[in-house]
């Protein structure tokens, strides 16, 4: 069993994590400021990751798992923070790719500015490149959009409360934008294979091979809920970003680096019942956006 550092804890991927390791015997620290209730069977170790100090040097750590960084500062505090580490996953982003590049993104692209992520497509470029250069044994993974219990991100909770009110769903223009999902059990599960194996290649794109669009994805959440969808579709004059939870950016990952290694990952329908079943327990925990509201006041009244 190993000594692990999460950073974060307390919320979604980083709580997840936490969790996850913690019941497969592994001694979790998670690193946080205490602001929200800490996972189960971890230690924590109060503090910003900016402003640490000495305070990481009387620990032993065999791994870090940074899913909190979002700028090369934060992955540089951090690691200078350390006393030596020998394994070292960052969680980065598909962000980190050009959206002119040819799909599907394999690892070998570069990487460079999206006009779709902005800041945080090249804050996570900064913080890949300075994690290369200080520790070159760390692995870098490169996720699509993540799912899963724990989802406090008004993505499938927004489409589980449109079918828990029987309500049309307002599709974006023909519904047909493919998606790219991984589910937080699997990106946990390929981080224990990383740390067990160490391969020699240390970049990975991760997620699912099958890509669903829009429309089919929405299926699946009302499927869940125990209901079918009617769908009305929104022309562009719409913001999409106004009425619908996703970027209208289509991307695809190459992931067969990762599916050699872990050769399977959790069907989306399964993923979802998952995910419901957790935010039927855990509505509170959701950040909501004002979907309905925009829906509500620009969309039905132009229609009507």
């Amino acid at each position: 069993m190993k000594n692990l550092l999460v950073t974060g804890g307390t919320v979604f991927v980083s709580r997840f994590v936490a969790e996850y390791f913690a019941k497969k015997g592994h001694h979790v620290f998670v690193l946080n400021r205490n602001h929200h209730p800490q996972p189960e069977n971890v230690t924590l170790i109060e503090g910003d990751r900016n402003q640490l100090g000495d305070k990481l040097k009387q620990y032993h750590f065999d791994a870090v798992l940074d899913i909190t960084a979002y700028t090369k500062s934060d992955v540089e505090n951090l690691v200078k923070a350390l006393a030596p580490v020998k394994q070292y996953i960052f969680i980065s982003s598909s962000a980190v790719y050009p959206e002119t590049l040819p799909q599907p993104f394999t690892e070998e692209q570069p990487c460079g500015p999206n006009t779709i992520w902005g800041d945080y497509g090249t804050n996570k470029i900064e913080a890949e490149k300075w994690l290369t250069e200080a520790l070159p044994q760390a692995y870098i993974l490169r996720p699509p959009y993540l799912y899963g219990p724990m989802q406090n991100i008004y993505r499938e909770p927004f489409v589980f409360e449109c079918a828990e009110q029987n309500r049309s769903f307002y599709l974006p223009k023909d519904g047909h934008m493919p998606l790219q999902f991984f589910h937080v059990e699997d990106l946990c599960r390929f981080m224990e294979i990383l740390l067990e194996k160490e391969p020699e290649n240390h970049i990975f794109n991760v997620g699912n091979r099958d890509i669903v669009d829009i429309r089919e994805w929405v299926n699946l959440c009302y499927k869940v809920v125990g209901k079918t969808p009617e769908f009305i579709s929104v022309d562009e004059t719409h913001p999409q970003r106004s009425y619908f939870c996703f970027h209208d950016y289509a991307y695809e990952l190459d992931v067969e680096k990762q599916y050699a290694l872990m050769p399977e990952t959790k069907p989306l329908y399964e993923g979802l019942k998952e995910s419901y079943e957790w935010y039927q327990a855990h509505r509170e925990s959701v950040n909501r956006r004002p979907y309905l509201e925009y829906i509500k006041e620009k969309v039905e009244h132009q229609k009507s």
